[in-house]
């Protein structure tokens, strides 16, 4: 087993696991699965570094996303203007059918604003409690891990939501043109993890029933969908088939 996987279930005795951003690197944000592992570990055993690590992954992601958009960005950009410059980029915050609603945008606006606060608090708590942060004249004061924790969830729910959005915006930029045929990889992939549906003497793949009844859905776990999320499941699968009894 590798080392990120060790990481990943002493996680899981730790008792915190980073869902969002483990999803983010499935979908192929795969350079800040080290700082997760690290991230995970450390608001257990430093909440200190725990501060550092989660602004970290934040900015990565924001960076990240900016480059594949193709929006300009300054080397030296802080985290709140590289997260301002995400909320006001062309990412499908909200689906094609309610973009138009002006409550809706409105409410969704002030979630973001909620969002860049937080991003904010994370900043100052880095900076005021970081392990590694600018250096100061006197002790830093020392948070504990269930501050350390809530540094960690605010930085997996901004990931996981900023990823998954980028995601399905750049894998269907029209929400009304889904081809189905021209999925065949993904389809195959939904096909080969659920079993085909019977009903009287009819069969229907899941894939099908998936695109045909749940677009939005289908939609959605396309673009979380790669490659690289078959090849990860096959080789977990095949480690708990190794396991003993």
């Amino acid at each position: 087993m590798s080392g990120g996987k060790e990481m990943a279930v002493e996680s899981v005795t730790t008792g915190f696991a980073m869902q969002g951003a483990r999803s983010a690197i499935s979908a192929g944000l795969f350079h800040i699965e080290e700082h997760v592992n690290s991230l995970e570990h450390a608001v257990i055993n430093n909440p200190g570094l725990a501060f550092d690590l989660a602004k970290t992954v934040i900015e990565s992601a924001c960076r990240t996303i900016l480059r594949e958009r193709n929006v300009d960005f300054g080397s030296g950009d802080d985290l709140p203007k590289l997260f301002k410059k995400i909320a006001k980029s062309d990412l499908p915050f909200l689906p094609a059918a309610v973009s138009g609603e002006t409550d809706i945008q409105k409410s969704l606006e002030k979630t973001l604003n909620g969002l860049h606060t937080a991003v904010l608090g994370v900043c100052e708590l880095r900076n005021a409690c970081g392990f590694a942060s600018h250096g100061a004249d006197g002790p830093r004061p020392a948070l504990e891990a269930v501050q350390a924790i809530l540094a960690a969830e605010t930085a997996d729910a901004i990931v996981g939501f900023l990823y998954r959005v980028h995601r399905q915006g750049l894998a269907q930029p029209d929400s009304d043109d889904t081809d189905f045929e021209e999925n065949h990889t993904f389809n195959q992939y939904v096909d080969d993890e659920h079993e085909r549906v019977q009903i009287f003497e009819e069969y229907f793949d899941p894939s099908r029933i998936l695109f045909e009844l749940a677009p939005e859905a289908y939609k959605l776990y396309l673009a979380e969908y790669s490659p690289e999320t078959e090849a990860d499941q096959n080789v977990s699968q095949a480690d708990a088939g190794g396991q003993l009894p």
